[in-house]
């Protein structure tokens, strides 16, 4: 019989699970902000391993970061419609510009009324097409390609930790564009980027494909994301790629002189992840003792715990784990030189290791005095902890040896978190469906989620549409997008019973 780690396992209580993994990995804590979060440096450490690792490909891809304010005029909502709609409900607005003291309390000032209210950034397709309309005159200003790093504010109602806050972090690209062919490219150029980076960074495997209408972002003429599976059967929208048309150009005055002397709006695209892959990473790789990080975004991937007993030989151990330390830091793994860290904190060897299980460190090593003397490391692999008897797998290996195999094991790793996903994703989506009963039969126990659906439908628009996402809002499942390698629609639609014309997934998600 195994004992794990944490106090509850993911059969047990997955949402309780995910909240008790964040608690004992030391990944976030509540910042006494109800939707707010307080990301403590593991979890830190693994944004800015994302945001590294991310940033190379979207700079790659020829855009640049650059950055906008976080207060927006709420004028520059209202001249777009369906956008300011999308988000009114989520707005965070500053009224008001100084406090005074009233009755002992600290209260706006009634004098400090703003002339104009302030929107806390949802979003800066507004804000970043109002600086376009500026940047842009001729058709050689084009294409502009730029990224900014920031917080964003949704003001949400119900909350959880990574997955939907009110504050988050996240990246936004925004683009113009001088075709409508140009920015349909770019649109899908960067859901691939998305895609790659989830899958080879997170080891996330994940489906990529185009949104319905009903789950556009608001203003945009197409929405495309990648969707992740989690342990628990529930899909994660972990990225976003809209082409927006001219919707934002029309409203801000985007216009470009052409080759010809006429004058155009530019066409436009917004994309952008955020901190939720992060809910994602530990909901797809997570087990019953804790987070399991892959090595590409792990802060540290190998930790050494030498194991102190306030005697003479200590120093020696010390010194024994430091050198092990250098040297572990001139090899590379994954394209980067390994990151290794000696824990030297006051804190009990066994406390030390646990710790480390539970943030997922992908390997630990555990260097007592016999391992010192004999030229060993006890070597604790986060992807294989146990043995088939129930134990730990702490295998003792000669030093030399494990320092050559770092980089394999380090790869290994990566690559088997990867494939064990990838197993679950594809076989857990089923594809057999073809009418209503038997989907809502498939989700009738709330209790268990088995999983995707992947069916035939005749990609209805309008009142029709919404009939059919009431339908399954009744069953708690939504559509999530149109896989772009699914195989051609056949028969008649699931929901309609029109000829279909393309293959959909429908699942219940976060």
């Amino acid at each position: 019989m195994i004992k794990h780690a944490l106090s509850v396992t993911r059969d047990g209580d997955f949402a309780q699970w995910y909240q008790t993994v964040i608690s004992e990995a030391d990944m976030a804590e509540d910042s006494g902000v109800r939707g707010c979060m307080v990301i403590r440096p593991w979890g830190y450490g693994i944004w800015e391993r994302i945001q590294r690792l991310l940033d190379d490909r979207i700079k790659a891809t020829g855009h640049e970061n650059c950055y906008f304010p976080l207060f927006i005029p709420l004028s520059y909502f209202e001249k777009e419609a369906e956008h300011v709609d999308g988000f009114a409900k989520e707005m965070a607005v500053v009224t008001h510009h100084r406090l005074v003291q009233k009755d002992g309390r600290l209260v706006p000032d009634p004098e400090a009324k703003l002339e104009e209210p302030l929107v806390v950034r949802p979003t800066s397709e507004t804000v970043i097409g109002a600086a376009m309309s500026r940047w842009v005159q001729s058709w050689r200003d084009l294409p502009v390609l730029i990224n900014q790093w920031a917080n964003v504010v949704r003001w949400e109602m119900r909350t959880r930790m990574f997955l939907r806050t009110a504050e988050f972090l996240w990246q936004e690209g925004h683009t113009a564009h001088a075709t409508v062919e140009e920015a349909q490219e770019e649109t899908l150029k960067m859901l691939e980027v998305y895609r790659s980076f989830a899958e080879d960074c997170l080891a996330m495997p994940v489906v990529a494909g185009e949104k319905p209408e009903n789950e556009r972002f608001p203003g945009a003429v197409s929405t495309f994301s990648i969707e992740a599976m989690m342990q628990d059967g529930k899909a994660l929208q972990a990225g976003t790629s809209h082409f927006l048309g001219t919707t934002f150009s029309s409203a801000q005055d985007i216009k470009f002189q052409n080759s010809e002397g006429q004058f155009e709006l530019a066409q436009t695209t917004s994309w952008g992840v955020s901190t939720r892959m992060i809910g994602g990473l530990i909901m797809v790789h997570g087990d019953d003792d804790g987070l399991r990080v892959p090595p590409m975004v792990a802060p540290w991937q190998v930790v050494i715990v030498p194991m102190l007993r306030d005697q003479p030989e200590d120093e020696a151990t010390i010194e024994y784990c430091k050198s092990l330390q250098a040297e572990l830091a001139k090899l590379t793994a994954l394209g980067e030189p390994v990151r290794a860290l000696l824990d030297l904190k006051a804190v009990k060897a066994q406390t030390k290791r646990w710790g480390w299980v539970k943030k997922g460190a992908p390997i630990v090593i555990e260097v007592g005095g016999r391992d010192v003397a004999g030229g060993n490391v006890s070597v604790i692999r986060r992807d294989k902890l146990y043995r088939e008897d129930g134990k730990l797998d702490s295998q003792i290996l000669p030093r030399a040896d494990f320092v050559a195999q770092a980089a394999a094991i380090l790869e290994s790793i990566q690559q088997g978190l990867y494939l064990d996903a990838r197993d679950r994703l594809e076989t857990s989506i089923r594809r057999d469906v073809t009418d209503f009963e038997t989907l809502a039969a498939m989700f009738a126990d709330s209790e268990k989620f088995p999983g995707w659906a992947e069916v035939s439908w005749a990609k209805p628009t309008g009142a029709e549409l919404d009939a059919v996402v009431e339908r399954l809002k009744a069953l708690k499942l939504t559509f999530r997008n149109v896989p772009g390698d699914a195989a051609p629609a056949e028969g008649t639609c699931l929901f309609t019973g029109k000829p279909a014309v393309e293959r959909i997934l429908v699942a219940r998600a976060y």
